[in-house]
């Protein structure tokens, strides 16, 4: 009896069988033969390359969500941030205070830090090549085609960090032909956005295409006259993106890709949401303190986020012959990537820090693909180096407390994988996958508090740790009919351990605060194992995919702010975790050109371990960014078909769970578990929200002999919704001060575009 079996036998009684709700009805040899659809009723097919290989989204075993071109524009997905919702089971927040910097989860797990000494949970991907970092990593994607939600672990084809799953980000191929997009959409706040890409026609061997981006509104959030910035929550930025394709050969193709995104804006407020009253050092100060989304700030520091960040890409794809491709993934990104946050969202001089990064990766990617008749293989070798370094000043408390802190972080990166696919009945294959990673890891750190000339961690500390991990993957797809598709899969995932390059405790010896720096946390590692169904109706008008997963996860890094003097924060291997869930997804023909899509998430959480301080207390702490129910409906309608365009109208709205942001204790005060030195989870509790998002256009009309246009009126957030999306918890030593971050307000606009 397996481990699963043993463990959980009720939720896999109850589990397994949902999917197959979903397929008996078209196995059923009694029913009537669908009516023919018109083509244009019928629901796209979608090709991912969610397995390294192009293949039919309905054939791939794996939990795969697809965005095409279309709704990748007409949802206004611009960066990672905006798939929130859009996947089952996955819940994106930027991190508290920044505009730019990723919280992604996937089926529970994420990371929550933002610094560059830690490893996310979920690997983010553009055009192939690893995005290394959470930070900086909500950027434009100028000329993004595609994108693919792949949702479990992925540690056999993806690797490293992909222990929750990974997201795919696929830019628009250079077509050879001469064409292009100009796209002008302004808004309230003084909004405007200007976007165009052209295609040129093909020299020689050479087809290229150029786009650009370019982002401009006023902040929502105005400050007074004597404050240092003069507004807050705004946007400025600019992409740009270039690609060559390179025939050099029949059969072979090179791919170069190269991305610039440039942020120069101020950060999200931090607006002061608690504070205790006995919190006498300066009063008046819980007059700033709200729970409603504020518009008026008044601060005394300077506020600023600003980021620069390069992409170079090169692909070359070698068809040795029908059966066998060879590939090369080369990646190189830096990046330049600054802050400055008054953190205590008041004019009061309580609380101040700034972070100045240099960072830059490299990645190199060798694959084999092949096939027969019966089997198909991937096989790869891969390399990630990457090197980055953080300078970290903070004061506190009018400058009676003065901090250096800095960071360094290095990674050497190897792994050798493979995948083999066999068919031994035509509706049977059988899937099994090896990865081996192994990791070296380095720290620098520094601290010392500034004028005593006191260096707690001095300059040149230093630690280095090698990691490695072995990671499996193991499955069966059963083709019940050509358009029923069920699979059983098993895989594990796996996340570097690593150091804690900010952890600092003024009120600890030299030895302790230098022995806790050089002492490293294990890696995190998940196995998972999911029955899904991937089920065509109506035919082709219909689509509806489900999952069931249960999921272990050890060793989980959990990151805890501490608030002991500095903005210090621990990572700890907390223990262990049982995850389980069910996930369901469709779309619908509406016929006439009209579509409905849909996707809902349930999600469990539960600690089997939570070691803090050498007590269990597994029962007395949060799981974060973990909402039980998430849901999304869109209706994307034709309203009406005029000879020269067609009306169109697109209602997407999501709805999210609410969900704690810190592993903090679970009880408050009258519990007898409850400790009043440390924070409590329900103070930084994100409530459920629902967006609802609103698009109508004149689509398809006919400028002339070659160009199309569209006219489109929107609305985001049409309620208005006011709602806390982050925060930061000072704790008790902090007279538990917590600020807290909001989500945008009402925001509507028009967008005008042309093709040609």
């Amino acid at each position: 009896m397996s481990h699963f079996e043993r463990r959980r036998p009720g939720a896999a009684a109850m589990l397994l069988p949902l999917p197959l709700l979903f397929c008996h009805p078209a196995v059923a040899q009694d029913a009537p033969p669908a009516q023919p659809a018109d083509a244009s009723d019928k629901i796209a097919e979608v090709v991912v390359t969610a397995q390294r290989r192009e293949q039919k989204l309905q054939d791939v075993p794996i939990a795969v969500t697809a965005l095409s071109a279309e709704q990748v524009q007409d949802r206004g997905i611009q960066n990672v941030s905006d798939l929130s919702a859009l996947a089952p089971g996955l819940q994106i927040s930027k991190t508290a205070s920044n505009t730019t910097i990723s919280q992604i989860t996937i089926r529970g797990l994420s990371q929550i830090n933002p610094a560059i000494y830690w490893d996310p949970a979920v690997g983010i991907y553009v055009d192939g090549v690893y995005i290394g970092k959470a930070q900086g990593s909500v950027f434009d994607i100028v000329d993004l085609e595609r994108v693919e939600v792949l949702r479990g672990p992925q540690g056999t084809l993806y690797g490293r960090n992909t222990l929750a799953g990974a997201i795919n980000l696929i830019t628009k191929r250079p077509s050879g032909e001469f064409g292009g997009t100009v796209s002008v959409e302004a808004g309230n706040y003084d909004a405007l956005t200007t976007k165009a890409s052209i295609d040129l026609p093909k020299m020689g061997i050479v087809s290229m295409s150029l786009a650009a981006r370019q982002e401009q509104r006023d902040g929502w959030v105005n400050t007074s006259r004597d404050s240092s910035t003069s507004e807050l929550n705004n946007r400025n930025g600019n992409g740009l993106r270039f690609a060559a394709d390179f025939d050099f050969a029949p059969s072979l193709l090179g791919e170069y890709r190269f991305d610039r995104s440039v942020v120069d804006q101020t950060p999200n407020w931090d607006q002061l949401y608690r504070i205790d009253t006995d919190f006498g050092i300066y009063p008046g100060l819980t007059d700033y303190a709200s729970h409603q989304r504020q518009t008026h700030a008044d601060l005394d520091a300077p506020m600023f986020e600003k980021a620069r960040i390069m992409g170079h890409a090169f692909t070359l794809n070698w068809d040795a012959d029908d059966a066998n491709t060879f590939k090369s993934i080369t990646g190189y990104r830096t990046m330049r990537w600054d802050d400055s946050l008054d953190l205590d969202g008041s004019p009061n001089d309580v609380a101040f820090t700034q972070r100045f990064t240099h960072y830059h990766q490299f990645s190199q990617d060798l694959q084999w693909l092949g096939h027969t008749d019966r089997l198909n293989w991937v096989g790869g070798l891969y390399y990630f180096g990457d090197d980055g370094d953080t300078d970290n000043p903070q004061h506190f408390f009018s400058h009676s407390a003065n901090y250096d802190s800095s960071y360094g972080t290095k990674t050497h990166a190897y792994s050798g994988y493979g995948q083999l696919d066999y068919k031994p009945l035509d509706p049977l294959t059988l899937s099994a996958g090896l990865r081996y990673t192994r990791e070296k890891k380095d720290l620098t750190r520094t601290f010392g508090i500034v004028g005593a000339g006191d260096y707690l961690i001095p300059p040149g500390t230093s630690a280095h740790k090698t990691f490695s991990a072995t990671t499996p993957m193991a499955s069966i797809a059963w083709q019940m009919t050509p358009h029923v598709n069920t699979y059983l899969r098993y895989a594990e995932g796996f996340k570097s351990g690593g150091f804690n390059g900010e952890y600092s405790d003024p009120t600890a010896s030299s030895e302790d605060n230098i022995d806790e720096t050089k002492t490293p946390f294990k890696p995190e590692k998940q196995r998972s194992y999911e029955l899904g169904s991937k089920t065509t109706w109506l035919d082709g008008r219909a689509l509806l995919n489900a999952a069931v997963y249960y999921n272990k996860a050890k060793d989980l890094q959990e990151s805890i702010f501490l608030g002991q003097g500095a903005a210090a924060t621990s990572v700890r291997n907390a223990g262990k975790a049982t995850i389980y869930g069910a996930e369901l997804e469709g779309q619908l023909s509406l016929g006439h050109g009209s579509r409905l899509g849909f996707n809902y998430a349930y999600l469990h959480t539960k600690y089997d371990q939570f070691i803090d301080e050498g007590q269990d207390v597994a029962d007395n702490r949060a799981f974060v960014h973990a909402p039980k129910n998430t849901a999304n409906v869109y209706l994307d309608l034709r309203l009406a078909h005029f000879e020269f365009t067609d009306l169109r109208a697109l209602v997407d709205y999501a709805y999210t769970d609410s969900f704690y942001t810190y592993a903090y204790q679970l009880s408050g005060p009258g519990d007898a578990r409850y400790d009043a030195s440390k924070q409590v989870a329900g103070d930084t509790e994100v409530p459920s929200t629902s967006l609802l998002n609103l698009r109508l256009a004149l689509a398809n009309m006919k400028l002339g002999s070659n160009a199309i246009g569209e006219v489109a009126v929107w609305c985001r957030n049409v309620t208005d919704e006011d709602a806390p999306t982050n925060f930061i918890d000072f704790g008790p030593a902090f007279g538990n001060l917590t600020v807290a971050n909001f989500n945008d307000p009402r925001t509507f606009g028009i967008t005008g575009i042309v093709r040609w």
